[in-house]
């Protein structure tokens, strides 16, 4: 019964090019009267210069100063007056900005979107107050946050060629640095609508929308095309050995890594399913038997950082006791080395192919979920339909295929062991 819940799911969408490259993607859905404008540009840390770190966070917050014809300050106050809704995020692979709006204010969207694109103002004033927002985030959120340099350490210790070892927040330094000129030819560069998708998700009329898009949006001239260079990082063959220490925190955190291939890839799929069967939820066998059966750690836990061109699987743990960090991963290492060599039950299969089905239709149960799903999967993975068919790869994945995954990608010569531990001045306050 899971299929065919997940299968009633199907999501309809019609996509097409406007003639200066910009690509956009119609949502029709009548059941609650929302729409959302959204646009996702193909530009984030991985594009920047690596004196320049935290530039496309940066333009995140610089693109709702104001533009041309909305005044400094103004943007907030018109999504709300109208009853919307707005927001914008950043990863290392792209850029997404969008309003929810009752429907009848699509036109209004489109237009601030358009706005955003063919007239934002880049000036003194609006770089000098984000850069004070900016470093207000980075110190509530990083610096001042336990455990908050963590992602940071993993990605700078696995990544030596790849953009991927800095951060998306970047280093004020940088910021503080650049002129106003590097932020006007980073916009220009990047925020072009050839470098962008425009997805329109919810309560709407096909015909009138496109030509509201074409008059909004068909005028902006195409940018130059970005060349794109590609980093490719050297397998890893020796295991790599780091250590943090954290102001912020009194008990130790240790975490292996190990870096893994594009979100695209099949392995990647594959990977996430097995990162679910080691360590999501109290079921999981990690979770099961280091916390709950021989308690040796307070937490254990893991993540599949999934991006663009590589991934990372991160497990992390903290030890209770006498238990240390390596007892810890002798203990994560007899997990994994069970999936290397024997096949997890049908019924353990049968569960994860249940829990990806469920999260298959929980990801498109919100019109907001579907207009962010269908950009991703047109700029990232290069195929919109993805948001109906990608289930089908998980339905097909096999206990054989688990288990050679896990032995390709999950070995002790080919990670990362961070001991990331309290600074030293704080653990002796502590004893």
């Amino acid at each position: 019964m899971i299929g065919g819940t997940a299968q009633a799911q199907k999501v309809a969408f019609e996509e097409y090019d406007l003639a200066n490259g910009m690509h956009v993607i119609l949502h029709n859905d009548p059941s609650a009267p929302v729409v959302i404008t959204s646009v996702m540009y193909h530009v984030g840390a991985k594009d920047e210069n690596p004196d320049r770190t935290g530039f496309a966070h940066f333009f995140e917050h610089l693109l709702f100063e104001g533009t041309q014809n909305i005044k400094r300050g103004e943007w907030f106050k018109i999504v709300t007056s109208n009853g919307g809704t707005n927001n914008a995020n950043t990863t290392d692979d792209r850029t997404y900005y969008f309003e929810v709006f009752p429907s009848n204010s699509l036109e209004l969207g489109l237009w601030m979107e358009s706005e955003r694109l063919m007239h934002p103002v880049i000036n003194q004033i609006g770089v000098d107050t984000q850069n004070e927002v900016v470093k207000e985030e980075k110190r509530l959120r990083v610096d001042n946050q336990p455990y908050g340099n963590l992602i940071a350490q993993v990605k700078r210790n696995m990544f030596v060629k790849h953009p991927y070892r800095w951060t998306t927040i970047g280093e004020m330094e940088h910021l503080d640095a650049a002129k106003l000129e590097e932020f006007q030819a980073f916009n220009k560069k990047f925020y072009s609508p050839n470098n962008a998708v425009l997805v329109v998700a919810g309560q709407l009329d096909v015909a009138q929308t496109k030509a509201w898009i074409e008059k909004y949006f068909g005028p902006i001239p195409r940018g130059q095309e970005i060349k794109r260079e590609k980093y490719v990082e050297d397998a890893i063959t020796q295991p790599i050995k780091a250590r943090y220490e954290d102001p912020n925190i009194q008990k130790e955190m240790v975490v292996a890594s190990y870096r893994t291939p594009s979100m695209k890839t099949r392995d990647a799929r594959v990977l996430d399913m097995i990162s679910s069967y080691l360590s999501d939820g109290k079921s999981s066998k990690l979770y099961k038997k280091i916390v709950d059966d021989k308690k040796m750690a307070l937490q254990i836990g893991a993540f599949n950082y999934s991006q663009e061109d590589y991934g990372m699987y991160i497990l992390y743990g903290m030890p209770q006791g006498e238990n240390t960090s390596t007892d810890l991963i002798r203990e994560i290492d007899e997990e994994i080395v069970k999936l290397q060599t024997e096949l997890i039950s049908e019924n353990d299969l049968q569960k994860l192919k249940n829990k990806f089905d469920n999260d298959y239709v929980n990801n498109n149960a919100s019109v907001e979920g579907v207009a962010e799903n269908l950009a991703s999967y047109y700029l990232l993975y290069g195929d919109v339909n993805l948001i109906n068919t990608e289930i089908e790869m998980y339905r097909s994945i096999t206990r054989e295929e688990i288990r050679d995954i896990a032995k390709k990608y999950l070995n002790p010569n080919q990670r990362l062991i961070l001991d990331y531990v309290p600074a030293k001045d704080k653990a002796e306050a502590n004893k």
